[in-house]
């Protein structure tokens, strides 16, 4: 999520467009304090509304945890995870790293 100040908006406008057409949120703030968020125009956010589409894309880039994302969004963590795969947006996030280490622990 990427931060625009006030004064960015007047500079920075394309900026804040081409994220939003790539599906990324940002933050507008003014004096350091969050004014507004600024979430994509999407198929998603007409079919089901700034709170969900919000939740949805707080999650996926890792902002907030599914817990919190199930209760932005107005559902339990189970609709919610249900939500998400309809979407095709994983649930369970585990990098190569993490991956090798399970499978270590299982032996040869």
């Amino acid at each position: 999520m990427e931060t625009f100040t006030v004064r960015d908006l007047r500079e920075r406008t394309g900026d804040l467009i081409r994220g939003a057409e790539a599906g990324k949120l940002s933050v507008v703030t003014k004096h350091g304090a969050p004014v507004f968020i600024a979430v994509p125009f999407d198929e998603h956010l007409v079919r089901e509304g700034v709170t969900t589409a919000l939740a949805v894309h707080l999650f996926d880039e890792e902002h907030i945890s599914l817990g919190k994302a199930a209760q932005l969004a107005g559902m339990s963590r189970s609709e919610f995870t249900r939500h998400l795969g309809e979407l095709g947006i994983p649930v369970i996030r585990t990098s190569a790293e993490d991956l090798e280490k399970e499978l270590a622990a299982f032996g040869p």
